[in-house]
């Protein structure tokens, strides 16, 4: 009688092979995550200093990587759009917290405005397709609307309760200065106009003049 031949236990033969061809595929999809990141990060400037004009492919040159790249992550330029300012959103209120952990709370305001002057940048460099977005994603404004004007007056409020800065301002009435960058005439010398505007706001702001 033939004896049965015991099914051999643990793992199948090719273990070896499909650990190597999930660690290549894992290595693909961080590659891949990578080549995004640096796109994003490439073309936020991009557009601050070019507007909708900006090329593609200087951003996907700038990225390191090749134009086949940036449109397998972003098939069009509204695409990229969408995820360069929800980025820029992110990082405007992330900065926030970054702030007030290392620096005196009227000079954590003043640095966060001054990342707003670079936030407006983009915005105003993005316009032409924000627009276009913005018929048809509105959630992709909806935080802008709500957590940079609450983040604005999370910094106010520290800084007037620290009477570091007076204590009758309205967050809403800063937000509105600042908003009006975003209209002011598209100069060659705008940022550092809107830079000298923000020391004004803050010269302004504070109790006790800032030692220059």
């Amino acid at each position: 009688m033939a004896v049965k031949k015991k099914a051999k236990s643990g793992r199948p033969k090719d273990s070896r092979a499909g650990a190597k061809l999930r660690s290549a595929s894992e290595d693909l999809r961080a590659d891949a995550r990578r080549n995004r990141d640096k796109l994003i990060e490439a073309a936020a400037p991009a557009f601050a200093e070019h507007g909708t004009k900006a090329s593609l492919e200087d951003i996907a040159r700038q990225a390191g990587v090749g134009i086949g790249t940036l449109y397998r992550h972003f098939p069009t330029r509204e695409h990229l759009v969408e995820v360069v300012y929800g980025r820029e959103v992110e990082q405007l209120i992330d900065a926030a917290d970054e702030l007030i952990k290392r620096e005196a709370p009227d000079t954590a305001l003043e640095q966060w405005m001054l990342r707003f002057v670079g936030y407006i940048a983009a915005k105003r460099g993005m316009a032409e397709s924000l627009k276009t977005l913005y018929a048809s994603n509105s959630a992709l404004f909806a935080k802008a609307s709500g957590a940079v004007p609450q983040t604005l007056q999370r910094l106010v409020e520290a800084a007037a309760e620290a009477g570091l800065i007076r204590k009758d301002i309205q967050s809403a009435d800063l937000l509105q200065a600042l908003s009006g960058l975003y209209s002011a005439p598209d100069t060659p010398d705008w940022r550092e106009r809107s830079r000298r505007l923000v020391g004004l706001l803050m010269d302004g702001l504070r109790t006790v003049p800032k030692k220059r």
